[in-house]
């Protein structure tokens, strides 16, 4: 359930029904329930629900939610803690009542009042501290083979509306499912509907349309009887999809939405939305006399527009983002005499902002230079996917800042810190949101990344005795995302917790029996240089005999997890975050007695327009380099191009298992 502060109506008399009437009742276990260790139509589930039950009463402002579920395995035993969420200012939580059921039948309750279980988390999002209320109880004494079955109530005051979301798929297997919404009477058919009041939303605008939205399983329907309540009733619904590489979830799920808004269609909805949003970032990001004077110390009036645009970034990016260091508390803003940010002028003159507001101060800032530039707000996909039949723009949380420049369309990032001019990070491209434009605020994606904007480059020197032992080092060159990580991270952390965190990224690269640690970095301040991390490594590698040494080819590929090789099928799409080279290079230097009898033979495999990869080998008196190169040119790929994808994947792992084989017999020459 969504339970909406700004929806408020005028104060109403209702007839409240008994809290005690509106819960459910436990049920009495069956037989074959309690004897249950597995479950045939979900395979290897640690657990699954038996029963869900949620209904909503928006003329009783009453939410109820009810579930019964098995635990077949320890795993499944984490379906024991249950957390509310709920607004605290408008909401109570009541009537919690659960119980374990043991498979021999014992029963233990739960022994526990709400007022007992209320946490409060302090979280910090764009520069604003947000309190998040839940309660949290664990049911008691769970075991594998237990029965869990607990219900609650959730009451919001007489000035809220619930807009309820029904979750039909979740991340174990559902046998049975009820849902049931009775909307507020002015939503009602006929003689039921009995006020002329609506429900204001945050703009305050009457919300006079109930809509709803969502993704079915086939066959299934929301239906609404001539009380003008609506139901829903699913069964044998499968789990969530836990695959690699996939979007969040949330974005495959079934569910429904319900909405009251003023929008009837989602391409309403969005239009208004645009339109009030656009008119807020014109607002703060208005070019005033102090911008314009601070631009005009910045550029010159001969540079150009791209350079113009370069230099403001640069100054924007060298202020305090509060998102990478920390929000500044009230008494710590009264003593610096800060104030609060109305206007884009604010943040330039206390050097320090969010994320977003450094963003919109950009925008003031190229507007106050003359240039033609506009504002695009996104979903962060690493949280989520942009979901238009999502009737709110909170699911958008950044903004980029696009500059019309030489009849190009540039997107530029200036709220993530330590991300270099002309380059976006990964969560903000290919994203949904919302954009001004030249004619008005419409729905958008951003640009997806190409393979050539995130580079990484591996390549080093290692020195081989008689027996496989190794000494050398490496250095990793890093362009793109890989570079903006480690920063960022610094930006957090100081360099001993970040060179420690490097070295455990390094494990899942070198070989079986390589120690490798970082010495030191270059470029990590630098946003605007090649970040590098220069590695010493020594151990032992590969197996020897008597005769031989038989070495791992590809020294950085030898614990590589290659994705997609083991999984079969595909339900949904494939998300690899962005394009990407990652290109390797390794100098085996022999001792005297050892020379090369084998080496793998050269790879070139391709998925046409996606991805390319090639290996070669070179033999030289004394060494052997041997080097990889990895081109991925594709983010997204579709569940019905999965074949293709694997069968790639599949050619790349066989030819990461080469190997170079040194004897010490001497190796006769290849004769011409």
């Amino acid at each position: 359930m969504r339970t909406h502060a700004a929806l408020r109506i005028l104060p109403l008399l209702f007839v409240l029904t008994s809290p005690l009437l509106l819960s459910a009742q436990f049920q009495a276990p069956t037989p074959e329930e309690l004897k249950m260790t597995d479950d045939p139509k979900a395979p290897g589930a640690a657990a699954i629900y038996l029963n869900i039950d949620e209904s909503t009463d928006d003329n009783v402002h009453f939410h109820k939610i009810y579930a019964r579920i098995k635990v077949l395995t320890e795993k499944g035993k984490e379906l024991a803690t249950v957390e509310i969420p709920y607004e605290h200012h408008f909401t109570k939580i009541l009537d919690i009542e659960g119980r374990t059921i043991h498979s021999d039948g014992t029963i233990i309750p739960l022994a526990v009042k709400p007022e007992d279980l209320m946490a409060t988390t302090i979280a910090t999002k764009s520069g604003e501290t947000v309190q998040i209320n839940h309660m949290v109880f664990t049911l008691p004494n769970v075991e594998a083979g237990s029965i869990l079955e607990y219900h609650y109530s959730i009451s919001y005051d007489d000035m809220a509306l619930s807009s309820p979301e029904w979750l039909i798929q979740r991340k174990f297997y559902v046998h049975k499912a009820h849902y049931s919404f009775l909307p507020f009477k002015a939503f009602l058919p006929g003689i039921l509907n009995s006020t002329n009041w609506y429900p204001m939303d945050e703009h305050g605008h009457p919300a006079n349309n109930l809509v709803w939205i969502g993704k079915l399983p086939d066959g299934v329907t929301v239906k609404r009887n001539a009380a003008g309540r609506f139901t829903l009733d699913v069964d044998e619904i499968p789990a969530a999809p836990e695959e690699e590489w996939m979007p969040p979830v949330q974005s495959a799920l079934d569910r429904v939405f319900f909405y009251y808004a003023e929008a009837d269609t989602v391409q309403n909805f969005w239009n208004e939305e645009g339109k009030i949003w656009s008119k807020d970032v014109d607002r703060f990001a208005d070019p005033s006399k102090t911008l314009k004077e601070a631009v005009a110390a910045l550029v010159a009036p001969a540079d150009s527009d791209v350079d113009k645009a370069r230099k403001i970034y640069l100054a924007v990016q060298a202020l305090d983002n509060t998102d990478f260091s920390r929000t500044k508390s009230d008494a710590e803003r009264k003593r610096l005499n800060l104030k609060d940010t109305r206007h884009a002028q604010d943040i330039w003159e206390q050097k320090s902002g969010s994320s977003e507001e450094i963003a919109l101060l950009y925008l003031a800032m190229l507007r106050a230079a003359g240039l033609t530039a506009y504002a695009e707000k996104l979903v962060d996909r690493q949280w989520g996917v942009f979901d238009p039949s999502y009737f709110t723009a909170h699911q958008l949380n950044d903004t980029l800042v696009v500059l019309s420049a030489g009849g190009k369309e540039i997107e530029l990032d200036p709220g993530e810190k330590m991300c270099p001019f002309q380059t976006v990070s990964w969560r903000h491209s290919a994203a949904g949101g919302i954009s001004q434009t030249a004619s008005g605020a419409n729905t958008v994606s951003s640009a997806n990344q190409i393979y050539s904007a995130n580079k990484i480059t591996r390549f080093g020197d290692i020195t081989l005795d008689d027996h496989g032992g190794v000494s050398g080092g490496f250095k990793i060159a890093m362009i793109g995302q890989e570079a903006l990580y480690w920063r960022q991270l610094a930006l957090r952390n100081d360099e001993d917790e970040v060179k420690k965190r490097f070295d455990q990224s390094l494990q899942s690269i070198v070989p079986d029996g390589i120690e490798a640690h970082i010495d030191h970095f270059a470029g990590l301040d630098d946003p605007n240089a090649n970040l590098i991390a220069v590695v010493k490594a020594q151990g032992s590698m590969g197996v020897a005999t008597s005769k031989r040494v038989i070495l791992p080819a590809f020294f950085f590929e030898t614990r590589a997890k290659h994705p997609f090789v083991a999984e079969e099928k595909r339900q949904t799409k494939v998300d690899m975050h962005y394009g990407e080279t990652i290109l390797e290079q390794m100098t085996y230097h022999l001792p005297a007695g050892l020379s090369v009898e084998g080496a793998p033979a050269d790879a070139n495999e391709s998925w046409p327009q996606h991805a390319i990869f090639n290996t070669k080998a070179t033999v030289a008196p004394g060494q052997v380099t041997v080097v990889r190169k990895f081109y991925r040119n594709f983010t997204f790929a579709q569940p019905e191009e999965y074949q293709e994808l694997r069968g790639f994947y599949q050619k790349v792992a066989t030819a990461d298992q080469g190997e170079v084989v040194l004897t010490t017999a001497p190796v006769a020459p290849k004769g011409n």
